[in-house]
């Protein structure tokens, strides 16, 4: 399914979870991985001094630099590359913005899918820092991959199984309509049981709807999951459609444990703007910052189908 995986890597802590997902769909793919490293941003125009990412210190970017660079990359990934080993695994260094080069090299390789974790410190996950995390590399790579991006924030228990239960989630959006082709795909290819979800955000105006509303926006809610997506599974019936009442986020979250999701599809944003002027959307960021599994995010249709 995914011929070229690139591993987008801090080499902190805060990795480790994101690298085991990543070697593994690389293992059980058979794809050729890439483990990228940013060293730094240059100091002084296109000199050889970088600030780096990790220590903060200014180093000079020169042979032994990479070098020593290289081997603690060896170090920290030593059991994932002893069990994975070469030739399909690879690393890499780049020297620059860490988005930018991340997004760079994905597009010159053709990369399949983008694996990474949400932030690039080893920090409290369930801290109070939403964007702080969401809004830095992973937002920006998010926003502009041409590929579906993997954001993998917490320990993931299930997703050994590469993936036995996956769950879309939508809005009715158009950005959405890439997310289903990847969730689509992704499930038909590997065997999964796709979920169809949506959430009805009933008040989000800040009125409390009649009863015969409700009913009304749910049933508009099931007929837009026939007519957008189980209508063109004509060859798929390995699915469930569940429509829920709430606040997005929450429920989304409940019901990925309830069905012990091994990853949730999402759209990168919901509103009808092009995908390069959008923020990440505040249910995605609430949804990666407490997953329990990780969370792809789809921006663009050209690299899902």
């Amino acid at each position: 399914m995914f011929g070229k995986i690139l591993f987008a890597t801090s080499a902190s802590p805060a990795c480790d979870n994101a690298a085991k997902v990543a070697f593994e769909l690389a293992r059980r793919n058979e794809a050729r991985l890439y483990v990228f490293h940013v060293l730094g941003v240059p100091t002084r125009g296109f000199g050889q001094y970088v600030r780096d990412l990790k220590s903060g210190e200014e180093e000079v970017a020169d042979a032994d630099y990479r070098e020593w660079v290289t081997e603690e990359l060896k170090h920290v990934y030593e059991a994932q590359f002893k069990e994975f080993g070469p030739p399909n695994a690879a690393l890499q260094l780049a020297v620059g913005v860490p988005h930018t080069e991340i997004l760079r090299f994905a597009r010159q390789e053709g990369v399949d899918l983008i694996v990474m974790g949400a932030h690039g410190r080893d920090e409290d996950a369930a801290a109070s820092r939403v964007r702080s995390i969401i809004g830095n590399t992973m937002q920006k790579v998010a926003k502009s991959a041409r590929c579906p991006v993997l954001i993998v924030n917490r320990p993931c228990n299930t997703c050994w199984h590469m993936f036995s239960n996956i769950i879309f989630s939508t809005d009715f959006s158009k950005p959405a309509d890439a997310a289903f082709q990847f969730a689509y795909k992704t499930a038909r290819e590997v065997g999964a049981k796709l979920y169809l979800f949506h959430a009805c955000d009933l008040g989000g105006s800040g009125l409390y709807p009649s009863q015969a509303e409700i009913e009304r926006q749910l049933e508009r809610a099931r007929k837009q999951m026939q007519d957008k997506y189980v209508s063109k599974m004509t060859d798929y019936d390995n699915y469930q459609v569940e429509i829920w009442e709430g606040t997005p986020y929450v429920e989304i979250l409940k019901y990925a444990r309830d069905r012990k999701a091994d990853l949730i599809v999402m759209a990168h944003h919901a509103e009808e703007v092009p995908a390069e002027d959008a923020e990440i959307g505040s249910t995605v960021e609430q949804v990666v910052l407490r997953s329990a599994c990780p969370v792809a995010s789809v921006t663009h249709e050209e690299r899902v189908a």
